[in-house]
C-alpha cells in the first residue's frame, strides 16, 4: 500500500504541469512583448521572418550549433535585430567561443535587453532585443578576461550583418 501511494505521489510531482509552465512562459512573453517599440502579431511575424528566425526570434529556440553563416564572418560592420533591424552588436567585439554560436564580448548599450529564464531547470541570462522583443541567446561569465569577462551566445537566426561602408 505504501508503495502504491508513493508511486502515485511520484506521478502527480512529476506531471507537476510541465504545460502549464509553459503556458505561463507564453504569458510572460506575450506580456513583455506589449511594452516593446515594434509589436506584431504572430501572423505578422510568419509572415515577415523565416521559419528559422520566426523559431528563434519569437519561440525562444536554439539554432543547431554551427550551423550559422555568420558564425566565421570576420567582415566589419555591425549585427542587427533580424526581425527590426535594431543594431546589437559591433564587429570588433566578436570573438570565437568555439561553442558554435556567433558570440560577443558585448553588446551595442541599451539596444539590447535582459531576462532570467529558467527554462532548462536552472537560471541563465536571456537576451533579446530591446525594440522588438525577439529572442536572441544567453549571456555568460566565461568571455574573454582581457575585455569582459562576458560570452552573449547569440544564434545567428536572430541576426543579419550589415557590412561597414
Amino acid at each position: 500500500m505504501i508503495r502504491i501511494l508513493f508511486a502515485v505521489c511520484l506521478l502527480f510531482v512529476g506531471c507537476k504541469g510541465s504545460s502549464q509552465e509553459k503556458e505561463d512562459s507564453q504569458m510572460e512573453t506575450a506580456s513583455k512583448e506589449k511594452h516593446f517599440k515594434i509589436t506584431k502579431s504572430e501572423a505578422e511575424w510568419r509572415e515577415q521572418l523565416t521559419d528559422m528566425q520566426f523559431y528563434v526570434l519569437r519561440k525562444a529556440g536554439t539554432e543547431v550549433a554551427g550551423s550559422s553563416e555568420l558564425l566565421h564572418n570576420k567582415q566589419k560592420g555591425v549585427y542587427t535585430c533580424a526581425a527590426c533591424g535594431t543594431e546589437l552588436f559591433k564587429s570588433e567585439h566578436k570573438f570565437d567561443s568555439g561553442t558554435g554560436w556567433p558570440s560577443f564580448d558585448r553588446v551595442i548599450k541599451g539596444n539590447v535587453a535582459f531576462d532570467v529564464d529558467h527554462k532548462i531547470g536552472y537560471a541563465r541570462t536571456e537576451e533579446h532585443c530591446a525594440t522588438c522583443g525577439g529572442h536572441l541567446g544567453h549571456v555568460f561569465n566565461d568571455g574573454p578576461i582581457e575585455t569582459t569577462g562576458k560570452r552573449h551566445c547569440v544564434n545567428g537566426a536572430a541576426l543579419k550583418f550589415v557590412p561597414a561602408q
